[in-house]
């Protein structure tokens, strides 16, 4: 079994094509693909595609890069999205949400404070509903961090990681996995591969980000979510561990953070 923890097959390089990508993938052995949503206009679109695709589950948010053209109503639109949405078995989470200091326009003034604002507000849906959350975090770690401090959620994911080790175990440590796909398998990229190869494996999910982050022998073409079992065997290979072990763990710790997702695997 394989997870794509992180992939949004609503992006418009899919478009038309959604449901061959999920048989593609659906061929290569993924069990599941998770979409999480970026704002309130995609909701729908994640919900339906998770619906028409027996492979595929969902996550309902607004992304950080998308918080400039969000009014505060998104956010209680969100609230009342996640309300009735509690009834579907192939909601699983809330995301994809964080924080993005990466953009220099949202690292400072105004817009960084919405998306705090954004952020926090969010987690406290996720923590309200009992919801583990997909997080986007791009040079914000410490941010996120004590926000997470500040309101308890179920845990989740922590997409994309590439932080430190002693940010690593403290998600860790708050209950959430790490999210490794695409990047690790270039040979430049040293320190999500040190982390790749030496936290526990227990703490890892696997993901494709698509059509965003394409491994190095797609790069720089779209990535799609049949590319997960290769991107495994560069973990497996870092590792010095059998392909099948990491389809084992990092399936059963995908479950372990998204217990709803479990339930539709039952």
């Amino acid at each position: 079994m394989w997870i794509d923890t992180h992939c949004h097959l609503d992006a418009g390089e899919f478009a038309g094509e959604e449901g061959e990508v999920a048989a593609r993938a659906a061929r290569a052995g993924l069990d599941w693909i998770v979409i999480p949503a970026v704002a309130r206009d995609n909701f729908a679109r994640v919900a339906q595609l998770a619906r028409q695709n027996a492979n595929c589950a969902y996550a309902l948010g607004i992304h950080p890069i998308f918080v400039p053209q969000a009014a505060e109503d998104d956010l209680h639109h969100l609230r009342e999205t996640v309300a009735a949405s509690m009834d579907d078995a192939r909601f699983v989470g809330i995301g994809e949400i964080g924080l993005d200091f990466f953009v220099p326009q949202l690292k400072s003034g105004a817009l960084r404070d919405k998306q705090e604002f954004f952020y926090s507000e969010q987690l406290k849906i996720a923590r309200d509903f009992g919801l583990p959350v997909l997080l986007h975090v791009r040079r914000s770690v410490d941010i996120i961090l004590k926000y997470l401090r500040r309101i308890g959620v179920p845990g989740g994911f922590a997409h994309a990681f590439n932080g430190s080790f002693q940010q690593a175990e403290e998600l860790i440590r708050l209950g959430f996995r790490l999210g490794f796909g695409g990047a690790m398998t270039f040979t430049r990229a040293l320190q999500i591969r040190r982390l790749a190869t030496q936290l526990p494996l227990e703490a890892i999910v696997l993901e494709t980000d698509a059509p965003d982050i394409a491994p190095v022998w797609l790069h720089p073409g779209r990535n799609s979510p049949e590319e997960l079992p290769r991107i495994a065997d560069v973990l497996a290979g870092l590792r010095g561990v059998a392909a099948e072990e990491v389809a084992r763990v990092t399936s059963a710790n995908a479950m372990a953070a998204l217990p709803r997702l479990a339930s539709l695997s039952a």
